[in-house]
């Protein structure tokens, strides 16, 4: 693993040099389960949806599939997408029925002439493409939700509170991973393959304890994942509403075509995440993105993100390069 943001050998055949990102730390796993396909030649497509049906069957991830924290209401509602190209995409949000996102988000991209889909037809969708039905709401998951509806009244109810810090403590100090924990909601891999292809897929329980309905960035193209074979790859994660106000994904994406590295481009991403008046102590972003040409780079808003990326040396837990507000 290089320091500078280069894949090894990309310098002069990422053709020849597969290598895989994923965000926070349960990444590292998920990639080590992964990355013996890509490794021997297997496609990017296929390593990032494996990296996916990894985390959405792991009960101890308690933001993406099995393991998510429920809505308000104890119900759990999944998001999905990944992408190779602008003309290779598909989604999926709002399934119930079905655990993996990531791969009925394919099976629409292969199948139908749309991006996306929503609700009971994705769920069904799934039904005719051959999707095993399982339970989404993990004990340990239904659990929390029972303690928060307790600890919670109001919140469990639909009301608001007002002038309240919702983050208490949690946001007051601390460095780790841990500071984050029940807020970020998304794995979000890139890959590059031997031949040079690039592709991403983002998969998420969405944020929780979430207004019923709502649906975050990560199923969305430009949002949380984008992929231009001429441009790179990027992956956003952490509140998906800052994402979804400045396309996030896209504009790191579009700024890698017209030239920036991956490092400028994430860093113009946070600049203008960290302009906004209304930020809150509980707001945490942060974005991983990659060059057709190898080169990739990692930034967050506030310390406390981690990432996870491999190659032929190994799989490694990397802090991020950029932290745009490192005193917060």
């Amino acid at each position: 693993m290089t320091t500078d943001g280069t894949a090894p050998e990309a310098r002069e055949s990422a053709a020849r040099s597969p290598f895989m990102l994923s965000t926070w730390s349960f990444g590292e796993r998920a990639n080590a389960a992964a990355w013996p396909a890509l490794a021997a030649g297997g496609s990017s497509m296929d390593a990032v949806e494996a990296v996916s049906i990894f985390c959405e069957d792991d009960p101890e991830i308690d933001s993406v599939g099995y393991g998510g924290l429920p809505d308000r209401d104890g119900e759990m509602s999944l998001d999905g997408c990944i992408m190779a190209s602008p003309e290779q995409c598909g989604s999926v949000c709002a399934i119930r029925r079905h655990r993996h996102p990531v791969s009925i988000a394919r099976l629409v991209m292969q199948h139908t002439p749309h991006i996306m889909l929503a609700g009971e037809g994705a769920d069904d969708f799934a039904d005719q493409h051959g999707q095993q039905v399982e339970e989404l709401l993990a004990p340990r998951a239904r659990e929390a939700w029972v303690k928060w509806k307790q600890e919670n009244p109001d919140q469990a109810r639909g009301v608001r509170p007002v002038d309240r810090d919702r983050g208490g403590q949690l946001f007051a100090s601390g460095n780790d991973e841990s500071r984050w924990k029940d807020l970020h909601d998304t794995i979000g891999v890139l890959a590059i393959d031997e031949q040079g292809t690039l592709a991403g897929a983002c998969s998420t329980s969405g944020m929780p304890w979430k207004v019923p309905g709502r649906v975050g960035d990560s199923p969305i193209i430009g949002h949380g994942l984008y992929v231009d074979p001429y441009g790179g790859a990027a992956v956003a994660t952490g509140t998906g509403e800052l994402v979804m106000a400045i396309c996030g994904s896209f504009l790191a994406v579009e700024l890698m075509r017209g030239g920036a590295m991956p490092r400028d481009a994430i860093t113009e991403v946070l600049d203008r995440i960290a302009s906004r008046s209304d930020l809150k102590p509980e707001h945490q972003l942060a974005v991983i993105a990659l060059r057709p040409d190898g080169h990739w780079g990692s930034g967050a808003l506030r310390p406390g993100f981690r990432l996870a990326a491999s190659d032929a040396g190994g799989h490694q837990l990397l802090e991020p390069e950029i932290v745009r507000l490192p005193g917060t």
